[in-house]
């Protein structure tokens, strides 16, 4: 039977890294699915395997053994830039750029021209109280500020599927209330599935699911399988 509805897949997915004595497994067999208007918060602890999840989910990582498909989307070429958006916590803005180049540069590489993925850039930046900082360079950015940029251009191509890891982790509260706001606002908007993983219960107490990771382990009864 042919899956419509999900936007990601896990089938026994795991992910392993090095060999012998210096093998790690990183995620154990795996089954779960995200789709459209799921609201996940992924909570665990450093080295539990959050990260490790969202990246194969996102398509930047390759199973060891099992799958992921993205059904609803289509196959991992279909991806990015536009179908799947990925935060993560550090920083990823490309550094010649202004602010709201780096906002427009996937909806360029999508396709969209010039003038309009800067157009829905500065939407995205107001959304976010950003669109002060167009013109700036990423240095000009605080840490926060720099954040709140990466979130803005993630949601710039209204994605199907949101997947953020950590991305409240270097804000204070007040900075990471707003971002939370605007990832839930963005994903009702256009009712995609959205996944953050976190260290926060206050950020986890904002998603109605919430999948526990403890050693590569996505607990059974927390996990949303079809």
């Amino acid at each position: 039977m042919i899956d419509t509805s999900s936007l990601v897949r896990c089938e026994k997915a795991s992910c392993t890294y090095g060999d012998g004595s210096n093998r790690t497994n990183a995620l154990l067999p795996t089954d779960c699915h995200v789709a459209r208007g799921s609201r996940i918060a992924l909570v665990g602890p450093s080295g539990s395997g959050k990260s490790t999840l969202l990246h194969l989910m996102a398509g930047l990582a390759t199973p060891t053994t099992g799958s992921i498909t993205w059904p609803v989307i289509g196959s991992i070429d279909d991806l990015r830039p536009r179908h799947v958006a990925v935060i993560f916590q550090g920083p990823s803005l490309l550094p010649p750029l202004t602010v709201l180049e780096n906002v427009a540069l996937p909806l360029v590489l999508a396709g969209l021209k010039n003038k309009d993925a800067r157009g829905s850039a500065g939407e995205s930046l107001e959304k976010l109280d950003l669109l002060s900082l167009r013109e700036k360079l990423p240095e000009e950015l605080s840490g926060g500020q720099s954040q709140r940029v990466a979130v803005a251009r993630a949601l710039a191509g209204d994605p199907s599927l949101i997947l953020a890891d950590e991305p409240t982790g270097q804000l204070d509260h007040e900075n990471a209330e707003s971002v939370v706001a605007v990832l839930l606002l963005a994903a009702d908007h256009s009712n995609a599935g959205l996944v953050v993983s976190t260290h926060d219960p206050a950020v986890a107490s904002r998603f109605p699911d919430v999948w526990r990771m403890s050693d590569g382990s996505l607990k059974p009864e927390e996990t949303a399988i079809a």
